[in-house]
This record gives C-alpha cells, sequence and structure tokens, in this order.
C-alpha cells in the first residue's frame, strides 16, 4: 500500500480505533490503581478505628481505677482519724475518770484528817459535889497531882461537909484574921501559893478550892489520900 504522506510539523492523525484503544486503557489503568489502593487505605483505617477504641479503653480504665484508688486512700484516711479519735476521747475519759476517783479520795482523805482532828466536845460535869471532885480530879491529872475520888470525898465531909462557902470561925486561923474557907477549908496564903493555873482564883470557887487543897497535901504530906485530920 502506499505509505500516507505525512504533512511536516503535525502528528499523524489517531484513528477512532486507536482512541478508544486508549480510553480503555487509561480506565483499566485507574481501575487498577484504584483496587490496589483502595486495599491499604481500608486496612489502615481498620488498624486505626481498631487502635483508637484500644487506647480510648486503657486511658478510661486508668481514670477509673485511680478514681476507686483515691475513694479507697479517702475512706482508710476517714476510718483512720474515726480511730484516733475514738481512741483520744476514749483516752480523756479514762483521764478524767481517774481525775475523778483521785480527787473523791482526797477529799474523803481530807473528811477523815478532819474527823481525826476534830477537838473532841468539851467535857462537862454536873455542878454539885460530884462533879466539882471529877472536874478537880481531870485538872489534877493533867498537872500531876495525885489524890484519889475517896481521898477528895473524904476530906470535904469532914471539913466542910460538902459546903463551898463554909468559914470557920473559930480556929487559931480565924484569930489570926486568916480562916479557913471553903470545902477543903483553906486559908489565904496556902490557896494563893498553891493556886493551880486554869482554875478561878479564889477560895470560895468550888474546882479552885479543891484543886488548890489537894496540891498542897501532896506537896506536904504526899496525897490528899494520906490526910485523916486537919491539915
Amino acid at each position: 500500500m502506499p505509505k500516507q504522506p505525512i504533512t511536516p510539523g503535525h502528528s499523524p492523525v489517531l484513528t477512532r480505533i486507536h482512541k478508544l484503544s486508549f480510553a480503555g486503557v487509561a480506565t483499566l489503568g485507574a481501575a487498577a490503581l484504584a483496587f490496589s489502593l483502595a486495599p491499604a487505605d481500608t486496612k489502615a483505617s481498620s488498624e486505626s478505628a481498631s487502635a483508637a477504641p484500644a487506647a480510648f479503653s486503657s486511658e478510661q480504665f486508668k481514670v477509673e481505677t485511680a478514681g476507686l484508688s483515691d475513694q479507697l486512700a479517702d475512706a482508710q484516711a476517714a476510718a483512720a482519724k474515726k480511730k484516733a479519735a475514738d481512741a483520744t476521747a476514749a483516752k480523756a475519759a479514762a483521764t478524767k475518770k481517774a481525775e475523778d476517783a483521785r480527787k473523791a479520795k482526797e477529799a474523803a482523805s481530807r473528811s477523815a484528817e478532819r474527823a481525826a482532828i476534830k477537838p473532841a466536845a468539851a467535857k462537862t460535869y454536873a455542878n454539885n459535889l460530884d462533879g466539882w471532885i471529877r472536874q478537880s480530879l481531870d485538872i489534877m491529872k493533867k498537872h500531876g497531882i495525885p489524890g484519889t475520888y475517896e481521898g477528895l470525898h473524904r476530906n470535904i465531909i469532914r471539913e466542910s461537909a460538902g459546903d463551898p462557902n463554909a468559914i470557920n470561925g473559930w480556929d487559931i486561923n480565924a484569930i489570926n484574921g486568916v480562916p479557913s474557907i471553903g470545902l477543903l477549908q483553906v486559908i489565904k496564903p496556902t490557896f494563893d501559893a498553891y493556886h493551880v493555873a486554869g482554875t478561878v482564883k479564889s477560895q470560895y470557887n468550888p474546882v479552885a478550892n479543891i484543886t488548890a487543897a489537894a496540891n498542897y497535901a501532896a506537896d506536904r504530906y504526899g496525897s490528899i489520900d494520906n490526910v485523916d485530920s486537919a491539915y
């Protein structure tokens, strides 16, 4: 066949068949490229999708775990604080109880001491011969003056018949101006010399008269018990 002449400066003219062939090849190439790329992208997307939820679940677990740990720690701290507070309260209560017991014991001890040192009630004596003799005996005992109830009573009855105002106006003492006076008929100089401190300074006072006379008799006769007559 004769060759088709080529016009200088122009490309050969594509036939319709050539155009269709090129279009088909291009379409197939694009499809192949798309096919080859699509699985890779899908895999990447799948991996990303699967990785993302895994990463989210891990972080969420960590947060939840941390929250539970904090709550547990708070609960333990609160329990420890309450236990410490209870222990402090119990200790304070025990201390107060012990202090109250100590105070009560001290108060009881002070009461006992006060009762122990409480002065005895003053002894009372009858205002008669029996009472006067007994009171005189207590004073004599305090001052170490000997004598008994019997010795005093016997001499009182003989000297004055138990009259504290009795006066001897006829003996030598009366003649000399110093009559014997009182229960045991004591003259003034003797009474003054043997008066016992703590008694009334009067010959007419029964207790003072008995005590002074007993003191004089002890000095001269050893005891009023040894006197059986005028002395």
